[in-house]
């Protein structure tokens, strides 16, 4: 399979995309045996590029002992992109994807999209509320609208699987200061594990619940934040939504917390 933007067939005319993509110079960001992500320009623009080489028959034997189907390239963020795209997420735009091989440990593919400039992700932007808190419109706001797109995301059979603040970027090409609270754009990323079923089963709406309040347990939040974001999240009011929902809040607070030992632990706090 192979799709190339107007541009980037213009662009790539005459080359063979699979060994245009082990060309293109920059800066690399993850260099591993079978997986590459890496920077570069073109026509005046930055772009990110992901080249997978094949994840060998042990990680997929490994997934499917634990009963997870395994990410075998890029083929996952491109099909996931698109999905968000018709759920009127704002992610990634790519504008160049291909695949090739049958055999799925060899398989080689890649995926290209345009780099989101002028953002900063929500890890970046709130590390500074707790000794300067934000102005109230914009925490609601931005709550609001992580919450709107957890509920889009699980309501339509889809889970990310690394569901963290840091994977959402805001837009702000007018600086930091001067981020309108009624009118902004954040951008989900890193989608190449992400999942996409009929209907999104219970214990990865856990996982994805539970990384998005583990990564949050730092920026000050207040219980009527917590409790705003359930409310949206669930489109019910609030005693109904505690209520139906028991089966997702209960434990919620051992799993973040145990995410969160584990990384301190990783930090070498």
């Amino acid at each position: 399979m192979l799709y190339l933007r107007q541009d980037f067939q213009s662009a790539w005319k005459g080359e063979d995309p699979f060994e245009k993509v082990e060309q293109l110079e920059g800066e690399v960001f993850r260099q591993l045996e079978a997986r590459k992500t890496l920077q570069f320009a073109q026509d005046g623009k930055s772009y990110f590029v992901k080249i997978h080489r094949g994840v060998g028959w042990k990680e997929i034997i490994d997934n499917l002992i634990r009963l997870r189907k395994p990410v075998l390239g890029a083929e996952n963020e491109y099909l996931a992109i698109k999905k968000l795209e018709s759920l009127g997420i704002d992610t990634m735009t790519a504008v160049a994807y291909g695949k090739k091989g049958s055999n799925p440990a060899k398989q080689k593919s890649f995926i290209v999209t345009e780099d989101l400039i002028d953002t900063i992700s929500l890890e970046d932007l709130c590390e500074t509320w707790p000794d300067n808190p934000p102005p109230f419109r914009l925490k609601k706001n931005l709550i609001e609208k992580v919450a709107d797109v957890s509920r889009l995301l699980h309501n339509n059979g889809v889970n990310h699987r690394d569901y963290y603040i840091c994977h959402f970027l805001l837009k702000i090409p007018n600086g930091i200061e001067k981020i309108d609270p009624e009118n902004f754009h954040v951008h989900l990323i890193d989608l190449h594990r992400s999942q996409i079923r009929e209907t999104t089963p219970k214990r990865w709406i856990k996982k994805d619940i539970a990384g998005i309040y583990f990564s949050a347990l730092d920026i000050g939040l207040t219980q009527r934040d917590i409790l705003r974001f359930i409310k949206i999240y669930t489109g019910l009011p609030l005693k109904q939504a505690l209520s139906d929902f028991n089966w997702l809040w209960e434990g919620l607070q051992k799993k973040a917390d145990k995410l969160y030992t584990r990384q301190q632990r990783k930090a070498g706090m």
